[in-house]
């Protein structure tokens, strides 16, 4: 029986042999917590973006959707706070030279004692955790290290420097001319190309209060350790949604967005037990609530969404350091206005890991005195990269014509794949250990009438189905109507 570290790091060879996640730049050794998406990974992460994104604008009628730059006025990350306060608590081994997150280290302590049963130790340093976080008091964070002998995980040593602040936003030159280039920064986040066009949007959408903008990107972090495969990376996507309403409601739609954010996950039938929520015990400037979602890696329960209630905090800043006023008339009651914020974030690499490890399996088979074993990844159907494969029984007789005849009828509107080769049992394990929900199977009885046999992933049970009534079945079974009712 596999270890749950062990499980993560089948996860991550799975990734790789299979065409999800590459290193990136492997070839000339790699670059440090950068990945690429392979085939079947950037059809997967396209589909838990159309996923999002069909529930948050198609779904909902005050919602719109914008895709904004990543580069942006320099004064917009003044005005945000990024300049002066984007910072995270940095310690490094003076051993091993390499640099970590302090309160990393401390959670994932934290997190071995939970493990370990040693569950009153683990509300003790959580607990000191949060009260360091919330005085701002680095000596502490670095005591707390010390007093719980956390080792560096390369040096195995304890020689730990002091605890400092460190910039996480890359800069770069904006002008084709070296002495008139201007620095500017790769975006850390996307919420603020959404405040930037609050009023574009508003405006010339006829947006009414309460309404919410939603946006899918690309920001940037410069951060310091790889860990966790694509957990923490310095490229990365995020899903956002900011939901602007009348000041005075916004506990109402926090506790409204809160719900409905953990009920979209869910309905992708991960098991409850996996998810938690966790109120922020050290709120940020903006913020008057804010918790985070978080699911149970094998390596432990961290965030992959946050809900915030944000204010007006950044409509506010932008008003001061543009000298566009950020106001909205609302003549239900007759009142000019800055709007409060209701924010949803949720990073997409993180969603990616969190299908991948939570669909990954490992099964013995049995069958008489037969045993056997597969690797399966059961991705719920919609999400599945590849909805079903088209598979001859044979290279000959006509069965490889008919299987492709099936295959155009299908491609229009599914991602299917064809496969002839090996045996008609590799080509399932291979089907299995990619996550595709149907192997189509052609056989002579196929030309006799017009009929072939569907092999269900996750039971493995075959049956008999029309060619004609294919169609019909992959999409009752991988469409979006299942997961968005």
């Amino acid at each position: 029986m596999s270890t749950r570290e062990d499980i993560f790091k089948n996860v991550v060879s799975h990734s790789k042999e299979y065409g999800f996640v590459f290193q990136s730049s492997e070839i000339y050794d790699g670059l440090s917590a950068v990945y690429d998406y392979g085939q079947l990974g950037a059809e997967l992460k396209n589909n838990i973006k159309t996923y999002w994104w069909k529930s948050m604008v198609q779904m909902n009628e005050n919602i719109v959707g914008i895709d904004s730059a990543i580069f942006m006025h320099p004064k917009i990350w003044k005005a945000s706070g990024h300049v002066d306060g984007f910072n995270d608590p940095m310690i490094d081994n003076k051993d091993s030279k390499k640099r970590y997150r302090a309160d990393n280290l401390l959670e994932d302590r934290i997190t071995k004692y939970e493990r370990d049963g040693k569950t009153q130790k683990a509300a003790e340093l959580q607990e000191a955790l949060d009260n360091a976080l919330k005085s701002d008091d680095l000596s502490i964070l670095k005591q707390l290290i010390i007093d719980h002998e956390i080792a560096c995980p390369i040096s195995g040593t304890r020689n730990w420097t002091d605890v400092r602040q460190f910039n996480l936003m890359f800069s770069t030159q904006f002008g084709s001319l070296a002495e008139d280039a201007e620095a500017v920064y790769l975006r850390p986040e996307t919420a603020q190309g959404i405040f930037v066009n609050f009023l574009n949007v508003q405006k010339s959408g006829r947006m009414k209060i309460p309404f919410g903008i939603a946006q899918i990107g690309k920001a940037f972090r410069n951060e310091v350790i790889a860990r966790q495969f694509i957990m923490r990376m310095r490229e990365f996507e995020q899903m956002e949604m900011q939901f602007f309403v009348r000041p005075g409601t916004e506990m109402e739609w926090y506790k409204h967005w809160k719900e409905a954010r953990l009920k979209w996950h869910l309905a992708l039938g991960t098991p409850a037990e996996s998810y938690r929520y966790h109120d922020h015990a050290k709120l940020a400037h903006y913020a008057n609530a804010a918790v985070d979602i978080e699911y149970e890696f094998p390596f432990g329960f961290k965030e992959v969404e946050g809900i915030h209630s944000r204010t007006d905090f950044d409509l506010k800043q932008h008003q001061e350091f543009s000298g566009k006023k950020m106001q909205f008339f609302d003549p239900e009651i007759n009142q000019n206005y800055i709007p409060y914020v209701i924010e949803t974030s949720i990073g997409l690499d993180r969603m990616f890991l969190l299908t991948m490890c939570n669909a990954y399996k490992e099964e013995d088979l049995s069958e008489g005195d037969k045993t056997d074993s597969r690797v399966v990844l059961k991705f719920h159907p919609a999400l599945a990269p590849v909805k079903a494969t088209v598979m001859p029984l044979t290279k000959k007789d006509g069965l490889p014509e008919k299987a492709r005849e099936i295959m155009n009828m299908l491609k229009l509107d599914f991602n299917v794949q064809y496969d002839e080769k090996d045996s008609i049992g590799k080509r399932y394990r291979r089907q299995d250990a990619i996550g595709t929900p149907f192997c189509i199977t052609v056989d002579y009885e196929s030309l006799e009438n017009n009929t072939v046999t569907i092999r269900h992933r996750d039971s493995m049970q075959q049956e008999r189905i029309s060619i004609d009534a294919l169609h019909g079945m992959i999409a009752e079974n991988t469409g979006w109507a299942q997961l968005l009712r």
